[in-house]
């Protein structure tokens, strides 16, 4: 830690409130805890749960930094005790808890993932929460398999864009929810079967006649609210609801008998909370089992748009305005050498 930087550059919230409250300031390089890796962070990912904790309607968890951002690429500079066998110098992209947007962060070793071959810094940083929510909510709590079909609303959202060709990939029927031509467009060739424009589209009616009247397997929904009978009628018999985010909000009223005679499971999943020992369990499954499929290109990130750290502000912005397709991401240090 001695040849480090006291401090380093980082973007706060300077107060709950709309993007410009975004502030680049200096702040103390975090110091680290037994089991922890200390990242020069090279690129970060803006994600809604971002945009959230900026508007003060999702706090960070007791622990975590204030600072937002969660999901980094970089270099490993400093190791904590008992940080596994990572050593200085690796590349690595990181799940973390809080405080991506900045030129350091400390992080537990075990969600960390070394940069699969192939890719650079920014699409590195594009990996993290998109495959952990994938791959814990799909794969692990709704049990996806080949040969199931699979409805994943948001198609061309950073969830959307990793779960369309990662359920394809592993032999599902992939469907999605669309509001544009070009987003429905880029799911196609993401591999989704159909996509879905909800502006003038029935997503029940449409999946059900693409069944043949069965209903799909999987949901995936990141909609909530008024989603979510709609998301039951569309499910097959033995079927599975994930609900990751609630924009439209947490009541709904669903008659809990469809639930019962055709043996549904809803659930879902927040990401952010669990401990870091679920968190590297996870890193293992996408070590094993996603990896493979990036390096051999069967799944790349997508890239809508790439600012600096000190535009951070201008992502949000665009992440709102939601007319993008894939991950937006944030450039913090041009300077280091790419993987």
């Amino acid at each position: 830690m001695s040849l480090l930087p006291s401090t380093m550059k980082a973007v706060e919230i300077s107060r709950p409130g709309p993007p410009d409250v975004l502030t680049l300031v200096d702040r103390p390089v975090p110091s680290l805890r037994p089991g922890d890796v200390l990242i020069r962070v090279a690129a970060a990912g803006i994600n809604r749960a971002d945009t959230g904790q900026r508007a003060g309607t999702y706090p960070p968890p007791p622990g975590a930094s204030d600072l937002p951002g969660l999901e980094v690429s970089g270099r490993i500079v400093a190791m904590g005790a008992d940080a596994g066998d990572w050593k200085v110098g690796d590349a690595v992209c990181a799940l973390v808890d809080g405080g991506g947007y900045a030129q350091y962060v400390a992080v537990p070793a075990g969600q960390c993932l070394p940069v699969p071959k192939g890719l650079n810094w920014i699409e590195a940083a594009a990996l993290p929460e998109t495959c952990f929510t994938v791959w814990t909510n799909v794969f692990d709590r709704a049990r996806l398999i080949a040969g199931e079909t699979f409805l994943v609303h948001g198609g061309s959202s950073g969830i959307g864009t990793t779960a369309i060709p990662l359920a394809r990939a592993l032999g599902a029927r992939v469907f999605t929810t669309v509001g544009t031509k070009a987003k429905a467009d880029a799911c196609l060739a993401l591999g989704a079967e159909r996509a879905i424009n909800y502006r003038d589209e029935d997503f029940v009616a449409v999946v059900k006649s693409l069944t043949d009247g069965a209903g799909v397997d999987v949901i995936l929904d990141m909609v909530g609210g008024d989603y979510a009978p709609r998301n039951i009628n569309a499910l097959a018999m033995d079927g599975r609801l994930v609900m990751i985010a609630l924009p439209h909000g947490r009541q709904a009223e669903l008659d809990l008998g469809k639930i019962i005679f055709r043996r549904l499971t809803v659930t879902g999943s927040g990401l952010r909370a669990l401990p870091p020992a679920r968190k590297a369990h996870i890193g293992a499954s996408l070590l094993a089992k996603v990896w493979p499929l990036i390096e051999a290109g069967t799944f790349r990130p997508i890239i809508h748009a790439t600012f600096l750290l000190s535009d951070a502000a201008a992502a949000h912005a665009l992440m709102e305005d939601g007319s993008h397709i894939g991950k937006i991401m944030l450039d913090v240090d041009p300077t280091l050498a790419q993987p």
